[in-house]
């Protein structure tokens, strides 16, 4: 072949390998462009001030100290389509319907968000604050302490709508992987004296129905680099009950997690864990440890295949009217408030108040029901109030997709949503505990098929689109 032959071929050679390369590198540009993208961020919502605690009907004066802080952390999803979820954390014991309707109308203005793409979820610490209107009739507070609550109210929903626009301002390209751990911290309390716990777990005979999974969402760069944990478990926190802020349990699992991955925020929610406590407890040692037992084992899912999320997000967000029992006469709602317990009294006067205003008093109350679909495999399932165990166990036999994870106490926690045998035996969670939350009576007996038939119907909305 002739020289100048030879060399028009090399030439034609580098030129083609510079066009494959340059289309290579283009079409890399533009996947990572057009793919999944994550934000994460955190802000402090520990009180600026000594304020009343909430949680427990027993304290009689305001926090003294803090143990750890509590926190507003958000998490932004974004998939290849540009469908955008916020999901909100926060170390408080729960929310109320206002406060939360104020908070995402916020959110939904700011950042164009529908309501569906919005989840408050609250990791129901008792050693958090007051918060609005939740537990309205747990205590009665003087004017000052009333506008403390009032104005940490208004601080809240500021350093939310802060953490949330962090979030959205460090979107960045991301991988999202899915998995599950187990932690046997859980004992569901109505089943088992908390005298007996040590020697039950000891002889392995521990009863009543338990959900011991411990979901994991993660957040990676494209490189690998850990940027965002979300978890959940579902047990009460309630190991602490001083008078000094903290996350109890799940506080010291978030940042035992911080801790073994620096470079991470750790996000937590509450799962249905309203007849799930931590036993034995009480003590800061005890909560340390506990922490430390779900960190450990997200941390081994973590450190474990994990499913990369396929496919979209999808979202939808509805409120059922769910009915309650039958509702008391005015007879005896005035009885009430002549009784000899204070918390009766408070609720019955409420209540009075309520007919004076509305002229009577509503038989149904507008629950929250949220699904979001993570790709192909895994429902999150956001239900309102404190909602018992055997909600988790019977939507994740029902539901089709391989992972259902269900979050209580998210969005609005207004009341214990019992399950149908949890209402009929009563006791706290099934019928007292509405005392508390200044609902005037128990639900109504078809409680548990009302939510689980509105799941299913809201999950088939979520993955038809």
């Amino acid at each position: 072949m002739p020289a100048c032959s030879c060399r028009r071929l090399i030439v034609f050679l580098l030129l083609t390998l510079v066009s494959i390369s340059s289309t290579s590198i283009s079409s890399t540009k533009v996947q990572a462009e057009d793919g999944w993208k994550a934000g994460v961020a955190k802000e402090v919502i520990t009180p600026p001030e000594p304020m009343w605690m909430s949680g427990y009907a027993g304290r009689d004066k305001p926090a003294e100290g803090t143990l750890h802080e509590l926190w507003a952390k958000a998490v932004v999803l974004q998939d290849p389509h540009g469908k955008t979820l916020v999901l909100v954390t926060l170390d408080l014991v729960g929310i109320d319907r206002q406060t939360s309707q104020k908070i995402c109308k916020q959110l939904q203005d700011a950042h164009q968000l529908e309501r569906s793409q919005i989840a408050l979820s609250t990791s129901h610490t008792h050693t958090g604050p007051v918060v609005g209107s939740n537990l309205t009739t747990m205590y009665q507070f003087d004017e000052r302490n009333q506008k403390l609550i009032d104005d940490y109210t208004v601080f809240l929903q500021a350093r939310i709508s802060s953490a949330v626009a962090k979030a959205f301002g460090a979107l960045q390209p991301s991988v999202i992987r899915y998995g599950e751990g187990h932690c046997s911290v859980a004992v569901n309390r109505r089943n088992n004296r908390e005298a007996d716990v040590p020697m039950l777990r000891a002889a392995g005979m521990l009863n009543g129905p338990v959900d011991h999974t411990a979901p994991v969402l993660s957040v990676r760069s494209p490189e690998g680099k850990l940027r965002a944990v979300v978890f959940g478990y579902a047990c009460h926190a309630t190991v602490l009950s001083f008078f000094q802020w903290s996350g109890d349990w799940p506080g010291f699992a978030q940042i035992e997690i911080e801790k073994l991955h620096p470079d991470a925020i750790a996000l937590f929610w509450a799962g249905c864990g309203a007849d799930q406590n931590p036993l034995p407890r009480r003590t800061v040692e005890i909560a340390e440890a506990y922490g430390r037992q779900v960190a450990t084992s997200v941390d081994q899912v973590l450190s474990s295949p994990m499913k990369e999320v396929k496919g979209g997000l999808t979202a939808q967000y509805q409120e059922i009217d769910l009915a309650l029992g039958q509702l008391p006469s005015r007879e005896q709602i005035e009885k009430d408030a002549a009784s000899s317990d204070i918390f009766v009294v408070r609720r019955a006067k409420q209540l009075l108040r309520t007919i004076e205003k509305d002229g009577k008093l509503s038989q149904t109350y507008p629950y929250p029901i949220q699904v979001w679909g993570i790709g192909s495999d895994v429902n999150m399932v956001f239900l309102g109030g404190e909602v018992v165990v055997e909600y988790s166990l019977r939507l994740k036999a029902e539901l089709p997709e391989p992972m259902t994870w269900v979050a209580g106490y998210s969005n609005d926690v207004m009341a214990y949503i019992p399950s149908a045998r949890v209402l009929k035996e009563g006791g706290y969670e099934g019928a007292s505990s509405m005392i508390y939350y200044g609902l005037p009576t128990v639900w109504s007996s078809s409680v548990e098929e009302d939510i689980s038939r509105a799941v299913g119907e809201v999950r088939a909305k979520v993955r038809a689109h």
